[in-house]
């Protein structure tokens, strides 16, 4: 909203009637920047602004504090008598006169005719105190709405009225005059009740809301989950038509199934939902209360026989009358678990509760936990699946990016704080780092994210109070979500520097170059708005043993890690033993398990070819499963396949799922004798280790002279293979010196050579 459009509703918004121009954050914002930038505002105009934050502040809290009375004061030191100001003011003493006179509770003021004299006098005396104290507020300190300013008048008229009548009674009751009257104080404190009621009735609609909110009231201002929120009114209307239906003499011989089975990854609101559920249910009076009893594995499953047994029936009558919620629980009996666990002991117990008469219908049981987790646990336990009705089973998806922005800026404001615009469009950056794999918290880890954001603008030597402005210490910036540029500093490394120093592979570099600067340009169209080239970075690796390959993978991974398209950037290295299973249904399992570990960087499968070699076809289920993740994963999963030139063409012709996914081959050629040379020398160099002249020139005509199979692997277990012998034959001597340390001789390497070769042949 531009700003002369934002200065027309303000001035046209005249009544707390009508809903305000801007929400609380809209107002925040536009504030910071009038102040930042020194915008000029007509006195109403700013008497408006001030108001709507008055406004959306009381909505919020439903409470009078000192930043509500600073925005008042701000309206009123613009603008006397404001219409909105005045509105607002009289909103909050009518909120507060309300809330005085529901302090007291209707039953406490009524007076029996049959009491003793001293329960009456005690009564009366209780009575007046509170009635006493409601009177002593200054009437023209109340600012009363002005639609109800006579019915408070009338109010305050019968407290007083009823004030004397009570002191009258306690007079005459300390005086011992018998059958003192009570039903003239029954009378007034009825007619009192019956104007409470009627005041709560005219109180505006801003605060009535605020009272008895109906559960799906409470839903509805959940952020997201709107399919589960159809469902859920669909619930409430089903269950609410078959209440009126047997109020109506019907019967059901099948009743509504109340159980139910709520699934969704962490933070998704698994046990908002259960708690409004229980609402739901008593408010149609099918449980006694409205009461959820959480509990885990670790309150029901004992260490010794029948201890299970105990807990879960402990639990269950605990829960009678509300709701019994067992998150996680598909923890109670997993798979692999041994004989000494009493899980299912628990589940046993729970479906004998569930349906026997002592406590069948007695509570409701919801179960809760991850999907994939809670489906197959069903499906372990037909029995206890089959209590809960299938539409009863509901599943609560991730929060999208909009969502989780609008979570977070909630959460901002319950602290009193509020994104700036920038701040906003760069916190999803932050958001989407820690986007990785089904652990994502979704609404806690934003809410987390959100207070890591508060620390660090708290914590600047800079936010220490002064003089600044109210605004300055709620106002969260851009640079105040900069621990994640922090944590990207801590490693100084350019991980294309360290792929600069590796001996040869000029073609390798200028690929993995190409690639880089790639990535970062269409990350750079994309934040610039512009519609990115779809990025396919799945790679083919060939080359001998020794080449390079999984160190040049581990630079690739932090390579997409600082283009900002990896996570985590982290690398994970498999063969087929990490992937395939020797029987059906587990080695799709061993793979989405190596996959999930390596969710945000790069997925190393070597020797990748030996899973096409499988006549059991267990080779062909882990390549369908991972081309499948592939496909899930998009973006946030690389994966690079690597072998012998023949042998991965072989394997990528042979299966189109692969074909159409790797389409970047890069060549790992051998070292040349002067390249293998250099490696060795940097890597004994790396521990302070040197060879003498004659060592140097007989490892320089080894390497010129010998076809050698390993190549860089081959040079670093060569160097290790010395400094071993130069140990062994340091040994043997009766006084070492420093420079004997850390020189390696002809006769070391010309051991170690032997010994290499040997294991290279």
């Amino acid at each position: 909203m531009k700003q002369r459009k934002i200065e027309k509703a303000l001035v046209n918004w005249a009544t707390i009637e009508l809903e305000p121009p801007l929400t609380e954050v809209e107002g925040l914002r536009y504030i910071d920047q009038l102040k930042r930038n020194q915008y000029e505002l007509e006195s109403d105009e700013w008497a408006s602004l001030y108001s709507l934050l008055a406004y959306h502040r009381f909505k919020r809290n439903q409470k009078d504090d000192k930043l509500l009375q600073m925005f008042l004061n701000e309206a009123e030191a613009l603008v006397q008598n404001h219409p909105v100001t005045t509105e607002i003011k009289g909103m909050i003493g009518s909120y507060s006169f309300y809330m005085e006179l529901e302090s007291i509770s209707a039953n406490d003021w009524r007076i029996r005719e049959t009491d003793y004299d001293p329960a009456k006098l005690k009564k009366a005396d209780d009575l007046l105190k509170e009635v006493n104290r409601i009177l002593s507020t200054p009437r023209e300190n109340h600012s009363i709405y002005h639609s109800m300013l006579d019915l408070y008048k009338e109010i305050m008229n019968t407290m007083d009225v009823l004030a004397n009548e009570l002191s009258t009674t306690i007079t005459m009751i300390e005086n011992r005059k018998t059958n003192t009257q009570v039903q003239p104080i029954n009378d007034l404190v009825k007619q009192i009740i019956a104007f409470r009621n009627q005041f709560y009735k005219q109180l505006p609609d801003v605060v009535k809301d605020a009272f008895h909110k109906s559960p799906l009231e409470k839903l509805n201002e959940m952020v997201g989950h709107q399919e589960v929120k159809h469902y859920i009114h669909q619930l409430y209307h089903y269950l609410k038509y078959q209440k009126k239906r047997e109020q109506l003499g019907f019967k059901m011989k099948d009743g509504p199934g109340l159980h139910m089975i709520i699934t969704g990854n962490p933070g998704t609101g698994k046990t908002t939902i259960a708690r409004l559920i229980a609402e739901i249910y008593y408010e149609l009076g099918l449980l006694e209360t409205k009461k959820v009893t959480e509990v885990n594995r670790s309150h029901l499953v004992g260490s010794f026989l029948g201890q299970s047994e105990e807990n879960t029936l402990n639990y269950v009558r605990e829960a009678l009358g509300g709701i019994l919620f067992i998150d996680e629980a598909y923890s109670l009996k997993r798979e692999g678990q041994s004989g000494n666990d009493y899980g299912q002991s628990v589940i046993d117990t729970l479906v004998s509760s569930m349906t026997g008469k002592e406590y069948g219908d007695e509570f409701a049981t919801i179960l809760a936990g991850f999907p994939d987790e809670m489906r197959q646990f069903l499906w372990a336990n037909q029995g206890l699946r089959s209590r809960f009705p299938e539409q009863n089973q509901i599943e609560l998806q991730d929060f999208n990016m909009e969502e989780l922005l609008q979570i977070a800026e909630n959460s901002a404001l319950e602290n009193d704080y509020f994104f700036t615009e920038k701040a906003r469009n760069q916190f999803k950056n932050v958001i989407e780092k820690t986007r990785v794999d089904e652990s994502f918290g979704n609404a806690r880890t934003v809410r987390n994210l959100v207070l890591k954001s508060i620390f660090r603008k708290g914590s600047k030597k800079s936010s220490v109070f002064s003089d600044d402005d109210w605004i300055d210490h709620m106002r969260i910036d851009d640079e105040d979500l900069e621990y994640q540029k922090e944590n990207r500093s801590q490693n100084n490394n350019d991980p294309l520097n360290d792929l600069d120093q590796l001996i040869g592979l000029d073609e390798v570099k200028d690929e993995v170059k190409k690639l880089s600067a790639f990535v970062s340009m269409q990350q750079k169209r994309k934040d610039a708005g512009f519609t990115p080239v779809p990025i396919q970075l799945h790679s083919v690796f060939t080359g001998n043993p020794g080449t390079g390959k999984t160190t040049v993978a581990n630079i690739y991974a932090k390579v997409l890690k600082e283009c900002g398209l990896l996570k985590r950037g982290h690398l994970i290295v498999a063969s087929r033993s990490d992937l395939v299973a020797g029987y059906v249904g587990q080695t799709a399992i061993k793979t989405k398990q190596k996959i999930k570990e390596s969710l945000g960087g790069v997925l190393f499968i070597d020797e990748a070819y030996s899973l096409a070699r499988d006549k059991k076809g267990f080779g062909k289920e882990a390549i369908d499963t991972l081309v499948d993740e592939m496909t899930k994963h998009n973006d946030n999963l690389i994966v690079i396949l690597a072998g012998y030139k023949k042998e991965m063409n072989e394997l990528i012709t042979s299966n189109p799922g692969l074909a159409s996914r790797f389409k970047k081959y890069v060549e790992f050629k051998d070292y040349s004798p002067n390249q293998l040379v250099k490696i060795t020398n940097i890597y004994a160099n790396q521990y302070n280790y040197k060879f003498d002249i004659d060592g140097q020139k007989y490892i320089e005509d080894q390497f010129e002279n010998n076809q050698i199979n390993g190549n860089g692997r081959f040079a670093v277990n060569l160097v290790d293979e010395a400094i071993q012998y130069q140990a062994l034959r340091l040994s043997k001597r009766k006084e070492i010196t420093e420079d004997s340390m850390y020189l390696l001789t002809l006769e070391d390497v010309e051991n170690a050579w032997l010994v290499s070769r040997g294991n290279n042949i």
